[in-house]
């Protein structure tokens, strides 16, 4: 299966993938689109220039769609792997998002699995 390669940089965020990740209907389409339950939080990436340039290729490529209740925005799926680890990475679907951040998700506590802290870079391997 082709990948594509991302380097970031990790950096707390505002709380919000939490909180997404906690809605019933988003639980659930994850469990069925990627095969596992994601943890309660997402691992935000600041991406590197050149990740950047190549995320506007998960645009292109399509992904599994996260189908929005009313009122809010879909999201796109992608399995990946960070080392040998399962996960997955979401993609929203909103104006305005920012094209240099990349929302990682797992079935575990990925900061604490991998020991990552604010500014640890992670390479996140998804496939397309």
């Amino acid at each position: 299966m082709p990948k594509i390669v991302f380097t970031g940089m990790v950096f707390s965020g505002e709380g919000k993938g939490r909180k997404f990740l906690e809605k019933c209907w988003v639980k659930n389409q994850i469990e069925e689109k990627l095969g596992f339950t994601p943890y309660f939080g997402t691992l935000n990436l600041r991406l590197t220039e050149e990740s950047i340039e190549r995320r506007s290729l998960l645009e292109t490529v399509g992904g599994l769609v996260v189908e929005p209740q009313a009122g809010y925005y879909p999201g796109v799926l992608f399995k990946a792997t960070i080392d040998a680890l399962e996960c997955g990475v979401v993609i929203p679907i909103m104006p305005n998002y920012p094209r240099d951040i990349l929302e990682v998700i797992a079935p575990v506590y990925l900061r604490g699995s991998l020991k990552l802290v604010d500014g640890s870079l992670v390479t996140v391997c998804v496939n397309v």
